[in-house]
């Protein structure tokens, strides 16, 4: 890939951000895909919380398109604690709230005596794809950013895919990347992966998503098992188990606003 920028997010200072290309919506340029402002909203809460302890699960809600503008990020504890702690963090675009999202970290502990069976997922696909151009799209920041190798789907609208990911570049300029941000980055693309109508006719929006981790994962490769279930009303719901080469690392869920463009 050429012409990829240093991040998702250059740091402007006094808890600011600005997006860059990457975080670009396919549906409208000016817009933030939902994948990197959860991501980030996740990092500036982890460094809140002391290392004794692990995000465990984290709820965001969209309160409409995120404009892709420098935003400010705010962070609240609502449940101080030892063992459990419940943090809520705001980012803030052009003094208004665009995504809220609320994390509960677990204090980590002793090894329980009881072993976890780790099925790893099929083996990473030697040629990537090009997501949007299997789409049918025109280039666009987020799609380029990432590198996807599916195991199904990706083709057309099938309700159901299988696609390994590894994120091309940081989250935060000059930082290093890690697990949990790659596991977000690419968690809120469960739907479009998954879609059931062609996404060039048919809106699939999800206002709020839910992630809840086993584990951080290992190395750079994420798998998304993701498959998406239609109502007869309108809605819809979106589920995919997470994954590293060892084994699931935990699961993110969508509730659908599906609609004819």
């Amino acid at each position: 890939m050429s012409d990829q920028p240093d991040a998702f997010y250059l740091p402007a200072g006094d808890d600011v951000y600005e997006p860059t290309i990457a975080t670009e919506s396919p549906w409208d340029s000016s817009a933030q895909h939902g994948g990197p402002p959860t991501a980030l909203l996740a990092h500036v809460i982890d460094a809140t919380v002391g290392p004794e302890m692990r995000l465990a699960r984290i709820s965001v809600d969209f309160l409409g398109p995120i404009p892709r503008r420098p935003a400010r990020i705010e962070v609240t504890t609502l449940r101080p604690g030892r063992q459990v702690r419940l943090t809520e963090a705001h980012l803030v675009v052009d003094g208004k709230t665009a995504v809220t999202a609320r994390a509960w970290h677990i204090a980590t502990g002793p090894t329980p005596p009881a072993e976890t069976e780790r099925v790893p997922p099929p083996p990473i696909p030697q040629k990537p794809d090009e997501w949007h151009s299997l789409l049918g799209m025109n280039d666009w920041g987020y799609g380029q950013a990432i590198e996807w190798r599916f195991i199904r789907g990706g083709h057309g609208p099938s309700g159901f895919a299988e696609v390994w990911t590894r994120v091309r570049i940081p989250l935060i300029a000059g930082q290093k990347m890690t697990g949990l941000a790659r596991t977000l980055i690419v968690a809120d693309a469960a739907n479009g992966l998954s879609a059931t109508l062609p996404i060039q006719e048919w809106l699939s929006i999800p206002p709020t998503m839910t992630t809840t981790l086993l584990r951080h994962p290992d190395g750079e490769w994420v798998h998304l098992a993701c498959r998406t279930h239609l109502a007869d009303d309108g809605l819809g719901v979106t589920h995919a188990t997470v994954s590293d080469p060892d084994g699931r690392i935990g699961d993110v869920n969508q509730p659908l606003l599906i609609r004819e463009r």
